[in-house]
């Protein structure tokens, strides 16, 4: 039986993604991978596969991958886009080199892969409303080059060596799954795990930041049919522009607000504003709804009431209504 390998798989995207795997395949069927053994609560208990490797290390993943007979690889192991201006050295390691490492592995074993790319790859020049599949891409940030570096490898390797890579250039992603990771657009994440707690927020971005965004469902069904897809349907090799909705911070805590009357937020605005600033304010997805079905099944409302009745189980406050 060939088995499926999640990297990064203690992350904001791994925390759902292994659970979802592990129940449509199987518990023996998903292997999880990261640089740091996971939580139980990614189902890392007795009879599920758990290996502790960075993915800059080759020689590790290639025995992961031998010993775990492995067919089809979730490469998400990656410094986010706060992380990345901190420490740029370090994230064009883990997340360029750790991609080739993985390619590399594929074209070897003949492996499917899926990689996640980043609305980051946009820059100042790239339009801000509805930004087309094809556009100016000249990101400003460490964490935008090297996702706009992977995309240019995925194809590459698609290209010249035949590799089944597949990606999305993923929105801000919301989930209750995980902590916060250093993104850009965790603010959202971060404002409602205050509200669920009853506590006050102060938001690193200013009111009016207006980025796309995604619950966590959607990203996963996203994956989902992108894997699922015939290779023959995908006209994009690179990387597919994907969105939910768009809203800005303060959209947000107003729709807190009409679920929990009184709901603080202050705005401080710090070195992300910088980098939210560069992002696009909605992007195009049409190349993914046509060619694989992409539809999102989420918007602000039902994210943020669901958000709430999960963030409130896991703090014992009374849910909503």
């Amino acid at each position: 039986m060939k088995r499926t390998l999640v990297t990064g798989a203690n992350g904001q995207i791994g925390s759902d993604l292994v659970g979802r795997l592990r129940r449509e395949q199987g518990p023996d069927a998903v292997v999880a991978l990261d640089i740091t053994p996971p939580a139980a609560v990614n189902g890392a208990d007795m009879g599920h596969h758990v290996e502790v490797a960075d993915v800059r290390d080759r020689s590790a993943i290639e025995r992961i991958i031998r010993a775990h007979d492995v067919g089809t690889v979730y490469h998400l192991a990656s410094l986010l886009s706060a992380s990345g201006e901190s420490q740029p050295d370090r994230a064009w390691d883990v997340n360029t080199n750790g991609l080739k490492n993985v390619l590399d592995e594929a074209r070897a074993h003949e492996l499917t892969v899926f990689w996640p790319s980043s609305i980051a790859v946009f820059g100042p020049d790239t339009p801000k409303r509805n930004t087309p599949q094809e556009t100016i891409l000249n990101p400003d940030t460490m964490y935008g080059v090297t996702k706009r570096s992977g995309e240019l490898l995925c194809r590459y390797y698609h290209r010249r060596h035949g590799v089944d890579v597949r990606s999305v250039r993923f929105p801000g992603l919301v989930s209750y799954a995980a902590p916060p990771g250093g993104g850009t657009t965790d603010y959202a994440v971060d404002m409602l795990r205050a509200a669920a707690r009853g506590v006050p927020y102060t938001c690193f971005l200013r009111p009016d930041t207006r980025l796309p965004m995604m619950y966590m469902p959607d990203a996963l069904q996203a994956v989902h049919r992108l894997m699922d897809a015939d290779p023959a349907a995908l006209s994009v090799r690179t990387s597919y522009n994907l969105t939910a909705f768009s809203l800005s911070a303060e959209e947000l805590a107003t729709a807190i607000r009409q679920r929990i009357p009184g709901f603080a937020v202050t705005y401080a605005p710090d070195t992300r504003q910088q980098i939210a600033d560069t992002w696009p304010a909605s992007v195009d997805d049409a190349p993914a709804r046509t060619d694989w079905g992409w539809a999102p099944t989420f918007d602000l409302d039902a994210m943020v009431d669901d958000m709430l009745d999960h963030l409130r189980e896991r703090t014992d406050e009374p849910k909503r209504g």
